[in-house]
């Protein structure tokens, strides 16, 4: 595919999750699904309103991990329904700011009528595209994405904004899919159609690689669910491949992971050599 094909393909999967939560179509597999379910607590959920805890489609819960502190400012790359920007809010407080990029109309309507129900007024959602950012040069504390990047036909791009926008000494915090090893590409390809990433996951030693030709420095990859091919089975049947023989060759291979990396202060080097990134 093409990078403006998954762009179009990711655009519309979005785009008509977002008008299902809108319709009212709230039956989900939420609580079920290998992917998405049990990331977010119910204290967490609790004060949201429902669409946007039903429109989350993400892999993890970076909002927890990224250490987010009152008056910082959290930019979200992918934020769809908003789940995540509005967690944000509430961690960074009156004095933080909380935005949310997405490039999908459906999903900005969807997440601003959250922000209107949740009563929030720190939060701001923009339209457009992750590999191009439309905030100015160090202009956030954080950064954070629940499983988008990877649906990125350029990544390099991505990180590159990232670290632009990022203040010097910046936190870069994201959920995201990787695999682990060697995959057969029409194997690689089943499953990540089952995760749902369309444009592929990246090897966990590329993300580390490309964040640091990015520039980013104390870049740490930390699995946080692995994904068994026994979970995949029903939809891999369905696609003609036998479970069975495939198992050892896919099995804890594709994970969701948290990601960690860093923009150095101004007065700081960042090292490159691989013993640095692990």
């Amino acid at each position: 595919m093409t990078d403006a094909s998954i762009k179009d393909a990711v655009r519309d999967k979005y785009a008509q999750a977002a008008l299902r939560v809108g319709d009212g179509c709230c039956e989900t597999t939420i609580g079920t699904d290998p992917i998405s379910s049990n990331l977010y607590s119910a204290h967490e959920t609790g004060a949201l309103p429902e669409a946007a805890v039903v429109a989350s489609l993400g892999c993890g819960n970076p909002t927890a991990l990224a250490e987010l502190k009152p008056g910082e400012t959290v930019l979200d790359l992918g934020s769809g329904g908003g789940i995540d920007v509005l967690l944000s809010a509430r961690r960074v407080g009156p004095t933080g700011k909380a935005y949310g990029l997405d490039m999908t109309d459906e999903m900005l309507a969807l997440a601003r009528e959250n922000r209107r129900k949740a009563g929030v007024e720190n939060v701001e959602f923009l339209k457009g595209e992750i590999e191009a950012i439309p905030l100015p040069d160090n202009a956030a504390d954080v950064i954070i994405s629940n499983c988008v990047i990877n649906l990125s036909g350029d990544k390099d791009a991505v990180l590159r904004e990232a670290f632009r926008v990022l203040k010097p000494g910046g936190r870069f915090a994201v959920s995201d899919v990787v695999t682990r090893g060697a995959v057969p590409e029409a194997l690689r390809r089943d499953m990540l159609m089952w995760v749902g990433c369309i444009a592929g996951a990246l090897d966990e030693d590329d993300y580390r690689a490309k964040l640091s030709a990015a520039g980013f420095a104390a870049i740490t990859v930390e699995p946080t669910r692995v994904y068994r091919v026994e979970d995949a089975r029903e939809f891999l049947t369905g696609k003609g491949v036998d479970v069975d023989a495939i198992a050892a060759l896919v099995d804890g291979k594709f994970m969701s992971a948290f990601i960690r990396a860093r923009k150095p202060q101004a007065t700081e080097t960042t090292c490159c050599a691989p013993a640095c990134c692990s």
